[in-house]
């Protein structure tokens, strides 16, 4: 079994054979002592609606050009923390902010900044994040009241203690949070090595490990990545809009060249409100409809309580222990696939494109190993989509169920406890915990049951020797072999 599906154990799968950086933007998870309802900053409109460092910031980009006593939305106290309310009504699509290109922050700023030629060879990401921490420590730098509201830390699980992270066993987010740290560090230590110690006159306040993972938070939380030409950029005031569920469109940023300033014009960001609001009402907007709530929980700090944001990754592989590894990775490869593949799994969702033939081309062997010659090179996918034998079939459906019980063992908690634990007032990043492996376990229950029922309907199947002899007229509908041909099979 182990030789047939060694990478299908359930693990999460590592961060470099997955889309990493999936930018969108996510609103301050600024915390205050006392919570202040939205409408206060629409209705009443005074200093104390928000603490000083957010209305130096509004000042400066009054200053800027960039709001005005026309803009129809303002920084605001929200549950969330910090968020933008509405100062009037707002129809939908309705631009409520625009902010000019020589505030964002991105490879270009990097680029024309001192530390432009040292940056160069870097990964986008990489850059910006220095960018990020040595304009943080710099007392003029043109994004310093920027930097004062944003916040130190959120509540994604890259920044979680070892005790909060004990809450999240035998969960892939686990597994996943603890890749990306692992990751994050080795990039750190790389930069320190080759960039920051030898020039320390580009970075002459020290740059700590800690400093570092803040820079990578306000990127993997706040960045934009949908735009024109724009891969990466994080963008003042902007990047204060929360998320919410009931916002189901991602059309609502806009990349666009108009007047940013009394003589100037330049590229504008600009977003419009996806929803109608009232005077007083948060402006909200959706950071990804694909995500899972493991993602929505490492990049945000969040996890939304529609189960079907819930979802399980299956990580197979084809062993390089497998005699016909290279005609499976050939045929892997021409179908969009490689050594690896990862499918994930949704919750209420069927299963994806592609898992079931992956897995019978990974346990293909023995009688059936005729369908891997070259014969049948550009129709076996098809084949595959379809059952090839019963052997084959209850290997995966074997195989499978097996990791799944190995990985529900894995959890610390039942899905009953963890729905009790639900109902008491839980503090934020446990009542993400628990809703992640609770959310995890239901998915696995989900894929055992998929396979239970295939093993039931085994005996019902029709396989590819049925389906070849019907083919060619030598088996009837009921399945029955013609002639004196049955006596061979």
């Amino acid at each position: 079994m182990a030789s047939v599906f060694p990478a299908c154990s359930g693990s999460a799968s590592l961060f470099q054979g997955r889309n990493f950086f999936s930018f969108a933007t996510k609103g301050s998870s600024l915390h205050l002592k006392r919570s202040l309802s939205a409408k206060c900053v629409a209705s009443l409109r005074t200093e104390i609606s928000v603490p000083p460092a957010v209305d130096t910031f509004w000042q400066w980009l009054k200053e800027e050009g960039v709001v005005s006593s026309k803009t129809p939305v303002k920084p605001g106290v929200v549950p969330e923390g910090l968020g933008l309310v509405a100062l009037k009504d707002i129809s939908r699509n309705d631009v409520v902010l625009q902010v000019p290109k020589r505030l964002w922050i991105n490879p270009d700023a990097v680029a024309a900044s001192e530390i432009g030629k040292v940056c160069s060879g870097l990964k986008p990401w990489l850059a910006v994040a220095l960018f990020l921490v040595r304009e943080r420590s710099r007392d003029d730098s043109l994004w310093k009241h920027y930097f004062s509201i944003l916040p130190k830390e959120t509540d994604s699980t890259i920044y979680w203690s070892e005790e909060e992270l004990s809450e999240l066993k035998g969960t892939q987010l686990l597994n996943s949070t603890l890749s990306v740290k692992e990751y994050v560090k080795s990039e750190f230590r790389r930069l320190e090595e080759e960039i920051i110690l030898p020039n320390t006159k580009l970075f002459p306040s020290p740059i700590t490990i800690d400093d570092f993972f803040w820079a990578f938070g306000i990127l993997r939380s706040r960045a934009f990545s949908r735009l024109r030409n724009q891969n990466l950029v994080v963008i003042p005031l902007a990047d204060l809009i929360n998320h919410s569920a009931r916002v189901t469109t991602e059309d609502h940023a806009y990349e666009i060249k108009g007047a940013a300033g009394l003589f100037s014009w330049d590229y504008l960001f600009s977003l419009r409100s996806p929803l109608s609001l009232k005077a007083g009402d948060q402006v909200y907007i959706q950071y990804d409809l694909n995500k899972s709530n493991a993602e929505l929980a490492l990049d945000y700090g969040f996890i939304e309580p529609n189960a079907d944001r819930n979802a399980y990754t299956l990580t197979l592989q084809i062993s390089e222990s497998d005699p016909f590894f290279g005609d499976k990775l050939d045929i892997a490869e021409s179908n969009g696939f490689g050594e690896t593949a990862y499918f994930d799994i949704f919750y209420n969702r069927p299963l994806p494109p592609g898992l079931l033939p992956y897995l019978r081309l990974v346990a293909l062997g023995g009688t059936d190993a005729f369908l891997l010659e070259s014969i049948f090179r550009n129709s076996i996918w098809g084949h595959l989509e379809l059952p090839v034998s019963r052997d084959n079939e209850e290997l995966i459906c074997r195989v499978i169920r097996e990791t799944c019980k190995t990985a529900l063992a894995g959890y610390h908690t039942t899905i009953e406890e963890d729905q009790k634990l639900k109902e008491a007032k839980l503090d934020s990043r446990l009542a993400i915990a628990v809703g992640i492996r609770e959310g995890e376990k239901q998915l696995l229950q989900q894929i055992d049951e998929i396979f239970k029922e295939k093993e039931f309907e085994l005996a019902q199947l029709e396989y590819y020797q049925e389906r070849r002899l019907k083919d060619l007229g030598l088996c009837g509908e009921s399945g029955d072999i013609l002639g004196d041909l049955g006596k061979f099979f």
